[in-house]
């Protein structure tokens, strides 16, 4: 088979994969139609998060905390895989099928999502629906950005969701100009920062105090968390973070860590949930006792909250973890192929770590930003910038960042989206 052949396949096969997708959302259009048929409850508010592969975590568990506080006659549904998740007394966990999606939604008054919504899904007049996402100000290119990389199925799943949501949820300038091409959409943007965020702001001593206890360490041990974003699928080879060719040093780290600020230092592990089997793989009877692994937990704020310092490759809650004003490094041993991968980035990273990482202004024009932390391509880059970690320096580049995106953070962002959902009713 030439070249010419193999293109043509391939473009067959991608018109019968959407042929496919669309005679199921169909089929899953005309469930939602017949539901129809019960009323809407206005009490009732439907939860969903990472397609129903989280549970009680992101955006919408800081929503529902809020909203529950606010007015307790509200009742919830909160759409799961896994049926053995747990979530509170409160909210009734319900299975992630089309079926439960469409008896579910149709009755229910209001949505909660951090993700899209399966394409098939049809929302009903007088129905609101508030989508989260799951980040805000980030790394990675997403929706049109990616260009070639963004698929046509992709698109349409997007815009399907997209044309039904009421509010996105967003903290800054940064997203008015990446969310309408980035998420597909030109609706109604609710800026009242992070819901997960508002864990961040103020006296995190309750978090850190819980970690400690849970993981039985010192309360006055100090901890670092490591969350290497999730790679979607293994594109050059065996890709998995803890693997035989994982690459960042634990061991040196600590030690790092310890010269520069002293104390006894713990690191947490927080990869994907998909990825969560593969800690498993890291054995290292010298450092074990000091690797704490959080990768199941549903919610990674609280535990966010409880950490000292946050080392990751291309998360967002890198962003995040600096509302703390925490010590954020980066550590990114594949930037030129990952950038291949991925697509290009929202940031001008490169293999060269010692120049300034500023914004792409292709997708973020009207910005001028430096990124805050340095970053590292390796082990001794990363021993460098922990080393000379400056603070007066740090906090005043976070100023300038958050001043320049016009960030909103003030630990009230899950309060003001739960007041507009009952101003709604």
């Amino acid at each position: 088979m030439n070249r010419d052949d193999k293109v043509i396949m391939n473009m067959l096969k991608e018109k019968i994969y959407i042929f496919k997708r669309k005679l199921q959302a169909l089929g899953s259009g005309i469930c939602f139609y017949m539901c129809r048929l019960f009323p809407i409850d206005k009490k009732l508010i439907s939860v969903c998060t990472f397609e129903g592969r989280g549970g009680f975590g992101c955006n919408p568990k800081y929503i529902v905390e809020a909203l529950h506080k606010l007015d307790s006659t509200y009742s919830y549904v909160w759409f799961v895989n896994d049926i053995n998740k747990e979530l509170p007394e409160y909210i009734k966990k319900v299975p992630n099928t089309v079926l439960s999606r469409a008896y579910w939604l149709t009755r229910s008054m209001v949505w909660i999502d951090n993700y899209r919504k399966p394409y098939g899904t049809k929302k009903r007049k007088g129905q609101l629906y508030i989508n989260t996402w799951h980040a805000t100000q980030g790394f990675k290119s997403i929706g049109l950005w990616r260009g070639k990389a963004f698929s046509t199925m992709a698109y349409l799943v997007s815009k399907n969701d997209s044309d039904m949501v009421d509010f996105f949820v967003t903290d800054s300038k940064w997203c008015d100009e990446v969310n309408p091409k980035g998420m597909v959409y030109d609706g109604n943007f609710l800026k009242v920062g992070a819901p997960r965020c508002d864990v961040l702001y103020g006296d995190r001593s309750k978090y850190k105090k819980t970690f400690r206890l849970k993981h039985k360490i010192s309360e006055d041990a100090k901890v670092v968390m490591y969350a290497p974003t999730f790679r979607e699928g293994s594109k050059n080879g065996k890709r998995l973070v803890f693997s035989e060719i994982w690459s960042i040093d634990f061991n040196r780290l600590i030690e790092n860590l310890k010269k520069r600020f002293g104390g006894e230092w713990y690191v947490c592990i927080r990869v994907h949930p998909q990825r969560a089997e593969a800690c498993k793989e890291y054995k290292n009877t010298d450092i074990q006792k000091y690797i704490l692994d959080e990768s199941k937990a549903d919610d990674m704020y609280e535990i966010l909250a409880a950490m000292d310092a946050y080392i990751t490759d291309y998360s967002s809650a890198a962003m995040d973890a600096s509302l703390t004003h925490m010590p954020v490094f980066m550590y990114a041993d594949d930037i030129v192929q990952y950038t291949k991968d991925r697509g290009s980035l929202l940031w001008n990273l490169s293999d060269d770590t010692s120049k300034p990482v500023t914004n792409n202004k292709k997708m973020t024009p009207n910005l001028d930003l430096i990124l805050p932390f340095s970053v590292s391509k390796d082990n001794d880059e990363l021993e460098r910038n922990i080393l000379n970690f400056n603070k007066k320096e740090y906090l005043d580049k976070i100023k300038k960042y958050e001043d320049g995106v016009e960030l909103v953070f003030n630990g009230d962002a899950s309060e003001k989206v739960a007041r507009e959902i009952v101003k709604f009713r």
